[in-house]
């Protein structure tokens, strides 16, 4: 057994001794503090990292973990579900809550009921779109034009829906949305930009904002992970070699910002010292790299994305029993710790987990 299925034999463990306090709490898990589970801290049920629990559930369920994960995935996605009729809370993220919930569900099970809610959540993401060319971001009235990176991660939802319904509408509103991101959102030196402000009666773009990076105009690492990684499901699902050239510029600039120790500072352009570490950025762009490398045979990519899975299993796993989440020292934003720093955040874990499944030659590849 080497270090990769060594882990995620270890994870499956520690996720399966996860579970109960989870399920005990009636919560969606979001971080794990002092040995116990929390939810999110904002939103309830309709935050935007809800699917990323049932996501491990699901992935380690397709490993032949066993019942329980099948279980508790679908406990959270009922949760998810009931989020519909809450509406105005949802944004567009329902990619990253639906995809990895009801959409596993279906793709792995086959259960009708989870298709239909999978498509349900597209339909909600098809509904964000504005015909100048973006999908709208958020909720707030002064927000009408705003789109973020992220959302390249959320396109594949609506990808699958083209392909499952045979309506080619879905797939037409992901590409748009993706050749705005490219034109608007990729900088000349392969980073990305968090949030761009269009006018939308006209979808000029207006301004950027700095979002959760350090300052207007720096490279929020964890956005340049949505970029490598969404760009790279954009050219899985469509086969254009611009989304293709797009991930490349972004993965040359990521990994070039990789520190020695394999792990990724919270801003590529944070000030010198700082010691602000988001462990979410690195390992979502290991799947990202590791998807780049089987999409071109480029084995660097894959070296990459190794170095970026060692250094998390060498520095930053928790595997002690008795306290629930496994990956630490996440940031999710430069300025704001409301939502947490150097903690544990469940969607890292996730991404932890799908980089283990895709070096163990396990990952059921949830996003498409």
């Amino acid at each position: 057994m080497n270090r990769y299925e060594d882990a995620l034999e270890r994870a499956q463990v520690k996720f399966k001794g996860s579970i109960r306090p989870a399920a005990d709490a009636g919560i969606i898990p979001y971080k794990s503090e002092n040995g116990k589970w929390l939810e999110s801290p904002y939103d309830g049920n309709s935050w935007w990292t809800g699917g990323f629990w049932p996501g491990i559930m699901w992935l380690l369920y397709a490993r032949g973990g066993g019942e329980a994960f099948r279980q508790e995935a679908r406990r959270v996605g009922k949760l998810l579900t009931d989020e519909f009729r809450v509406f105005t809370k949802l944004n567009h993220d329902v990619g990253f809550m639906y995809l990895l919930s009801c959409g596993a569900d279906a793709k792995l099970t086959g259960d009708p009921q989870a298709a239909v809610d999978t498509l349900h959540a597209a339909s909600l993401l098809m509904g964000r779109f504005n015909p100048k060319g973006y999908v709208r971001a958020w909720n707030h009235p002064d927000q009408a034009g705003y789109a973020i990176i992220d959302c390249m991660m959320n396109l594949s939802l609506l990808f699958r829906a083209s392909r499952e319904t045979g309506d080619p509408r879905f797939a037409h509103v992901a590409r748009i949305h993706a050749d705005t991101t490219l034109r608007e959102f990729l900088r000349e030196n392969g980073s990305v930009s968090h949030i761009i402000e269009f006018d939308p009666e006209t979808g000029k773009r207006v301004r950027e904002h700095p979002g959760q990076g350090y300052a207007l105009g720096s490279s929020w690492s964890r956005g340049q992970a949505w970029g490598l990684y969404g760009f790279t499901l954009a050219y899985l699902n469509t086969k254009d070699e611009k989304y293709l050239a797009a991930a490349r510029r972004i993965a040359e600039y990521f990994t070039a910002h990789i520190r020695p120790d394999g792990l990724t500072d919270s801003d590529f352009c944070q000030p010198a010292g700082e010691e602000r570490i988001d462990n979410l950025a690195g390992a979502i762009a290991a799947c990202g790299l590791m998807e780049l490398a089987s999409a071109t045979g480029e084995t660097a990519w894959q070296r990459a994305g190794e170095r970026l899975v060692d250094g998390l299993l060498d520095h930053c796993c928790d595997w002690t029993a008795d306290r629930c989440g496994l990956l630490t020292r996440c940031t999710a934003s430069y300025h704001d710790d409301g939502a947490g720093r150097h903690t544990n955040i469940t969607y890292g874990d996730y991404f932890l987990t799908e980089a283990l499944m895709k070096l163990t030659g396990k990952d059921p590849m949830l996003w498409i």
